[in-house]
Parts: structure tokens; sequence; C-alpha cells
């Protein structure tokens, strides 16, 4: 039988009805949910550009983007408190109802003030599905089988960048973005009905006291645990990264290459070989411990990138198409194997405040990564050169975020597995 984990660090028998697969399905379609929101709006930026007042080709749309992310940040570390405090199942839910809100927003907003304060919003409440991937994963297993878990978690959610993309084109060539956006209230009921029966992972006796000094001590808890802290920094810029690709691939695609046509089909196949690393990943851990892949992972993406920028250099800041496409879309295979492990390897010396803990690195991470990835989108041009540095430099301080991490302690649930 499944175990998940405990207070104290003990185990529980996991519910006979709930299997593995029906925890990753349910996962990956939270998963789902929350990159819905930068996946549908992607191939929509240019018909979104004119209805809420900007210029054709303005980088300013990229911002519905940032904000996104940055309520997704939010929304994570206000509903970890909640997630420890009532369960898992009502704080999901009332996020959802809050998403709902702001996709309404988003769906009739003319100008774009409205539309990023609706954006916010929207990400806000994705911030319970976005902190509930990781959460229920930590309440049902430890340690590796965890990173194997959310490993396979992200594979399947990874359905999102190879579907929606292409769904979005499909009603754009029949409909406006509005029409777009209107599964993501779908997706939102969808998630509402289907967490109804999934049911609470959280045990009574693991609850929380809300208040301030119950958040305090957990807080104190997470930032003074080394792999922790070391992951959640790890995490901040391998994430950032990959939001610098989101935010600035289809703008490369139009401006630099003159592709904006193949964008959806093109950005669709890459998200199809970033699914193999998350499916490879679990094998990988088991071998070889979720450290080790995790500092390998970051390892590769500085070579790739290495290449890459020397391949611009001599290019004058735009070498060949599929030469950068087919290295930007490796580096994002090993990023890609960084997610599972990293949020294992921080989460796992905190189960007792998993729901707090979760938010407080899913919030760190994705606002950190949101406001270090708009750093360079906002420098995209007419070439690939600020795309590629991006890459490389916060790859070099995901790497020693990572290799810092690495336990000295004597604590054998820090060092387990590792």
């Amino acid at each position: 039988m499944v175990r998940r984990a405990g207070a104290g660090g003990h185990t529980l028998p996991m519910p006979p009805q709930r299997s593995e697969a029906s925890v990753v399905a349910f996962l990956a379609f939270l998963g789902v949910m929350v990159a819905f929101g930068v996946d549908a709006s992607l191939p929509a930026f240019d018909e979104i550009r004119p209805d809420v007042g900007l210029d054709p080709g303005s980088n300013r749309i990229t911002l519905m983007i940032t904000v996104y992310l940055i309520g997704n940040a939010l929304g994570q570390v206000l509903c970890g408190p909640f997630a420890d405090r009532f369960g898992r199942a009502p704080v999901l839910r009332a996020g959802l109802v809050i998403a709902a809100l702001g996709i309404a927003g988003t769906i009739s907003s003319q100008g774009l003030p409205t539309l990023l304060a609706s954006r916010l919003l929207w990400g806000l409440g994705n911030g319970a599905p976005a902190n509930m991937r990781a959460t229920v994963a930590r309440d049902l297993y430890l340690g590796d089988h965890m990173a194997r878990v959310v490993s396979r978690v992200m594979g399947f959610f990874l359905l999102g960048p190879i579907v929606v993309p292409l769904l979005a084109e499909g009603i754009l060539a029949v409909g406006s973005w509005r029409t777009v956006f209107t599964v993501g209230l779908a997706l939102a009921g969808v998630g509402t009905v289907w967490s109804l029966r999934f049911g609470e992972t959280l045990d009574p006796a693991d609850r929380r006291p809300l208040g301030w000094a119950a958040t305090g001590e957990a807080f104190h808890q997470i930032l003074k645990n080394r792999t922790t802290v070391g992951y959640l920094v790890a995490l901040t810029f391998t994430g950032a990264a990959f939001f610098v690709w989101l935010g600035s691939s289809q703008p490369i695609f139009d401006l630099v290459y003159g592709r904006a046509d193949q964008f959806a089909v093109m950005y669709s196949a890459g998200g199809v070989v970033t699914a193999v690393g998350f499916f490879s990943v679990g094998w990988f851990i088991k071998r070889y411990g979720a450290h080790r892949v995790a500092v390998t992972s970051i390892g590769v993406v500085l070579v790739l990138n290495i290449a890459l920028v020397a391949l611009v250099a001599r290019g004058g800041g735009r070498p060949s198409f599929w030469v950068w496409f087919i290295l930007m879309t490796a580096s994002n295979v090993f990023l890609s194997m960084v997610v599972p492990t990293g949020l294992a390897l921080a989460l796992r010396p905190l189960g007792s405040i998993a729901g707090t803990a979760a938010g407080v690195i899913g919030a760190c991470s994705m606002a950190g990564a949101a406001v270090l990835a708009a750093l360079v989108d906002a420098r995209i041009s007419t070439t690939v050169t600020p795309m590629t540095v991006g890459y490389l430099l916060y790859g070099i301080l995901a790497l020693a975020a990572a290799l810092w991490a690495r336990p000295e302690s004597r604590d054998p649930t820090v060092q387990r597995n590792l």
C-alpha cells in the first residue's frame, strides 16, 4: 500500500480508492489550469494588442504574463497557511472561484489597466492549484518517491504547452481571443468538481493553528534549512530562465525570425520534447538520487548555452533559426528536470508545514523568476542575444545555489537519499 507522510515524519496509509495514477492525473490537471493562463495568451498577443490600446509589436503585452505570474506567486504564499489550517480541498476551491472572477474580468477587458488587474486576480486565484501540486504530493509521498511522482505530474502537465497553443490558434482562426479565455472558465469548473471527488489529503492531526506566531515559526523553519533555501534560490534562477522562454519566444519568432505563423506548432513541438525530460527524470532520480540529477541538469544547460552564446556572437545576434530553436529546446528539457528534484529536496525536511512551505517556495521562486525574466524580456528586439545571455547567467547562479544546498549537517531527514 502507498504510504503518506504524517506529523513528525510518521506515515499513514493512503486511502485505497486514491491510486497513484489518479493522484498524478489530478495534480497534472491542476498544473494545466495554471499553465493555461500563460500558454493560451502567447498565440493571442497580436489580437489582444489593438483591443487594449497597444501598438502592433509592442513588448508591453508581455506584462500580462508578468502580472499573472506575480499574482500566482502571491496566491501560493497566501493560501499555504490556510491550507495547513483548514485543509487542502476548501482552499483549492476558494482559489478556483477567485481565478474564475479574474478570467471573467480578462474576457471583458477593454484597456490595458483592466486587463492587467484581471490577470493579476486570475494568477492570484490560480495560486491555490499551483500550491496544491507540491503540497498534496508531499502529503502523500516521501523523499525520492515524491520526486518521481512530481516528475510524472510535470510530464503530463506539459500536455498544456503542447495542446493549449494549438487549441488557441484554432479558436483564433474562427473567433476572438476572448473566446480562447472562456476555456479557462470551463477548466475552473472541472477542477472544482474533480476536487470534490478527490477529497482531502491533510490528516486532521497535522493541521496547524492559523496566526502570526504559527506562520512566523513556519517561515523560520523554512529559512533556517540550508537545503530548502539553496534549492529555493536554484528554482528561482532556473524558473527565470524558463520564464524568459515563455515571455520572449513569441516576439523572437515574430520580430527576429519572421516566423510568427509557425509559433504555435513549434512551441507545441518543443513542449513534446520537454515532456520527455519530465517522464525520464524519475528513472534518473531512482538511479542517481535527486540532488545529483538536479546539479547535472543545470550543468548541461550551462554547456548548451555557452555553445549558443558563442554561435550568437558569431552570427551577429541572429544565428540560424534551427540552431537557436534546437539548443533552446534542449536547454528547456534539462531545466524541466530541475523542477521535480528541486521541489522534492526543498520540501523533504518540512513535512509538518508542507502547505506553508510549498507556498513560500512557489511564491518566492515564481515572483523572483518573473521579475528576473521581465528584465530580459524588455530587451528583446531584433536579436536573441538577451535571451541566450540571460539563460547562461541564470544557469550559473542556479548551479552555484544547488551546489551550496547540498547538506553538510548530519540531519538524516535532510541527507537521506541525496
